[in-house]
């Protein structure tokens, strides 16, 4: 009986779905990004909905599942947003569990000023130092020959993003990591199913983190992902997203440990329960059975995603390779096999019009338009109106209200990239016609600004 209401409910909802999503959208406005939902979507959230289970449960375990066998990792944890994923990455990393190999406050950790600011607010939410690197042209990724004149006594971890979908220069950093003992953190959030030597991006470094807001490749609404091979890590991630507990039982299951009451941990009584026994000073970050329910759907469509993006912007490079005199187009990292997020643009520098001028061109024909994030998170506010410690290349320590335009200059591609870069869309639901508009109107106010 309850298998036929379910399936009385799946189909009523499967002819709503038709009669008011059924229809292709047209864009009057075209987006830089978006997510691309079908009823599959809508049937999991109404079983996850059916189940009357408030948090995490056989959805989410399952998608856990199936996300670390796409990533052809061991281990998956679901978490409430890349952004806390990141958090999670760096926290996990100064967990005491770790020993020597822990990071402590002032440790440094290398990074890159040019992306989006939750790469680098963990590591200051964490007291360490972090030390910007400036990046390439074309690519976007840290320039990963300045990596090793940064590196001190105090360097720990290296934490980067892969770019917009296109990968950084893993061989040289793993080489950098390896010859200096660093933790490496792999930023893939924007470039889920991107591949490198033929192996998926997140899958190099000791952790990786994800992203499923509706902007990515794959979306639960808010949500995202934390991977690694360590066992160890795993432990330690999986504690500090749960309150920082040193208990490992899912939601709603008990001693799967068989040792809850026989356990002395801290200065607590033996046998104190192991459910409420706390390692870390932790969050709660998880995410509910809906947000998983959603995300099962979607990975399945994953590899028609990646391709539709992959065809989008391989478009995009045909329609405006004739334009290279004025703009910069994407440059492809060696070995690698981008998944791109977004379609990243420079203006060159010319005396006929400014970045800023082409963006507010497009937008007013109805473009989306979107800067790589924080520009250079130096000249943000969050940088100028705090005091914080941090270092640019092999400088000494500086403090970020008292940076200069000199201290500036000392990252001159990520300056570029704040006033030259922006980024137009290559999300599935865009197909030929609408990018034919875009590059129309890329040539078109290009030639206008030519003939006068």
């Amino acid at each position: 009986m309850e298998k036929l209401l379910r399936n009385l409910v799946k189909l009523a909802a499967k002819v709503y779905y038709n009669i008011i999503y059924g229809k292709k959208k047209e864009f009057k406005y075209i987006p830089a990004s978006g997510k691309v939902l079908s009823y599959e979507e809508l049937a999991n959230m109404i079983d996850a909905s059916l189940d009357m289970w408030l948090t995490s449960g056989r959805f989410n375990e399952k998608f856990e599942k199936e996300f670390a066998k796409f990533l052809g990792i061991k281990y998956a944890l679901t978490t409430n947003s890349g952004s806390s994923a990141n958090l999670l990455a760096i926290t996990a990393l100064t967990s005491s569990k770790l020993g020597e190999k822990s990071l402590k406050k002032g440790d440094e950790v290398i990074t890159v000023a040019a992306g989006f600011p939750t790469t680098i607010n963990p590591i200051l939410q964490q007291g360490l130092v972090p030390v910007f690197i400036d990046c390439e042209i074309g690519t976007y990724n840290i320039d990963a020959n300045k990596i090793e004149e940064a590196i001190t006594s105090k360097t720990k971890a290296i934490f980067l993003a892969h770019t917009l979908g296109n990968t950084f220069d893993i061989n040289k950093i793993l080489e950098i990591c390896d010859k200096y003992k660093l933790w490496l953190i792999e930023d893939t959030c924007d470039a889920l199913g991107a591949k490198y030597n033929g192996k998926n991006a997140g899958t190099f470094g000791h952790i990786s983190t994800y992203s499923f807001y509706p902007a990515h490749h794959i979306t639960m609404g808010e949500g995202g992902a934390i991977a690694t091979n360590d066992a160890q890590l795993y432990r330690i991630i999986m504690s500090c997203r749960d309150w920082g507990r040193d208990c490992w039982c899912p939601p709603g299951k008990d001693n799967t440990c068989q040792k809850r009451f026989k356990m002395q941990l801290g200065n607590l009584p033996f046998g104190y329960d192991h459910k409420y026994t706390y390692s870390h000073i932790g969050f709660n970050l998880k995410i509910t059975d809906w947000q998983a329910a959603i995300a099962l759907a979607q990975i399945k469509k994953l590899p028609e995603f990646l391709s539709k993006r992959m065809e989008n912007a391989n478009f995009l490079t045909q329609k405006l390779k004739d334009l290279d005199q004025y703009l910069i187009l994407p440059k492809v990292n060696e070995n690698s096999i981008p998944s791109w997020f977004g379609y990243l643009i420079s203006v060159k520098s010319n005396d006929k019009f400014s970045k800023q001028e082409l963006v507010e061109y497009l937008e007013s024909n109805n473009i989306g338009t979107r800067q790589l994030f924080a520009g250079n998170v130096l000249r943000q506010p969050m940088m100028t109106e705090n005091d914080i410690l941090l270092r640019i290349g092999s400088s000494e320590l500086l403090n970020s209200k008292n940076l200069t335009e000199e201290h500036y200059k000392m990252l001159p591609n990520t300056d570029f990239i704040m006033n030259n870069t922006f980024w137009i869309g290559t999300f599935p639901a865009l197909g030929f016609e609408e990018l034919e508009k875009v590059s129309h109107i890329i040539h078109k106010f290009i030639e206008e600004r030519i003939e006068k």
